[in-house]
Order: structure tokens, then sequence, then C-alpha cells
């Protein structure tokens, strides 16, 4: 057969059908293991089910996770119960209207499964959405990327300077982040002023530079 004639056979209904095959193949549960980001779908805050990226991200097996709160996932509990209180409806949080939210967090590895060290932290892209916007922690689907590889937590903070340089990063203001926060513009430049002197930057310019590039 021909060139010409084979490139004919290859677009005919037989090759139409094998890739249909192949992609049949590839089923739901296929693409959700094997997601290049961590996935998690979540019933009130536990975690239903997880996937392969999302184990070996926090150092953990699936029967350490399963039905497992996600506070599990966080260096403390006023963290989980904060980012809780954001996320929900009934103080009017982050989400839009068709339920999605995302923020930029430190989370923490259970380890020792995956080489992830028990107990590091690390910082964490989580977005996410809620299936019911007006009861956002009855059900969703939340996606976790690791950003340790450009951005390294070397200074230790206390939980409330962690959320406080992680809306840093995200370029808002004391106000935007006392709202945020439901704490006073004035709290968030304490909590600031402290951020710098730990991370030795004499601006907040400064600040957020140390922050992304691993030095703070």
């Amino acid at each position: 057969m021909s060139g010409q004639g084979q490139a004919r056979a290859a677009g005919e209904p037989g090759g139409t059908r094998a890739a249909a095959a192949a992609g049949a193949a590839l089923d739901h549960r296929s693409a959700f293991e094997l997601a290049p980001v961590g996935l998690v779908i979540s019933r009130e805050r536990l975690m239903i089910d997880v996937n392969r990226e999302l184990l070996a991200m926090f150092g953990a097996t699936r029967e350490m996770l399963v039905g497992k709160s996600f506070e599990l996932l966080y260096p403390s509990a006023a963290e989980f119960e904060r980012t809780g209180a954001r996320i929900s409806a009934s103080i009017g949080a982050q989400l839009d209207r068709a339920g999605r939210y995302s923020d930029e967090r430190v989370m923490k590895r259970l380890g020792p499964f995956g080489g992830a060290a028990a107990g590091e932290l690390f910082w964490c892209h989580v977005s996410g959405r809620a299936l019911d916007p007006e009861q956002p922690h009855a059900h969703g689907i939340w996606a976790f990327e690791d950003l340790s590889s450009r951005r390294v937590l070397r200074v230790e903070f206390t939980p409330r300077e962690r959320e406080i340089a992680a809306l840093l990063i995200e370029g808002l203001t004391s106000k935007g982040i006392g709202r945020r926060l439901g704490v006073s513009p004035r709290t968030v430049d304490v909590y600031r002023a402290r951020l710098m002197r730990k991370s030795g930057a004499s601006t907040t310019t400064e600040l957020v530079h140390k922050l992304l590039s691993g030095q703070g």
C-alpha cells in the first residue's frame, strides 16, 4: 500500500475505533489518580478520596488520610479553624458565585512515605470548588500544588505570621488583610513588623521578595 493509502486507512473507521478504545482506557478514576496535582474530594472537611500525587506530596498512605479531617495537613489547629471560617459563607468569605476558592498557605507533611520528612512545613497553592456555595463545607473538590521547589520556608513563623505572610505575597494591603482575617489593620502592621524583623527585611517589598525567593 502506498503512503497515501496508509494515511487514508489510518483515518478510516478502524483507526477511529482504536483511538476511542485507547481513550476509554483512561477512565475518570485513572484521570483522578494520575493528575499532576494533588486532588481531594471532601465532605464536611473530611477527605473522602485522595489521589496519588496528594499522598506523595504529604508523605502519607491512603489509610492515613481517607475519612480523616483536613486538620492533619495543617501546621496547627488554629490555622485549620481560621481557614475554614474564611471559606465559610457565614462570614462572606472568598468564594465566588460558582463556589470557587483559592489561596496560598503553609501546610505540613506527614511523612515518612514518599521521601517526605514528617512535620516539614511547605508553601502550597490550594484551589477548589464547593459544589454548593451556600454550604461551602458540605461537598468540595480541592487541588493542591506544592510550591516548595521555588519557595522554601526557612524562618520559623507563628501561625498568624504564616497567614499574614501568605496574604502579603498576594499583594493585599494591611486593610485588605485585616478584612480577610477579621483583625484590625493595626494588628496586621504589628505582625508585618515581626515578619520583617525575622526575615531581616527593611521594607514590605523586600519582605515579599524574601518570602518569594525562599529567604524568608
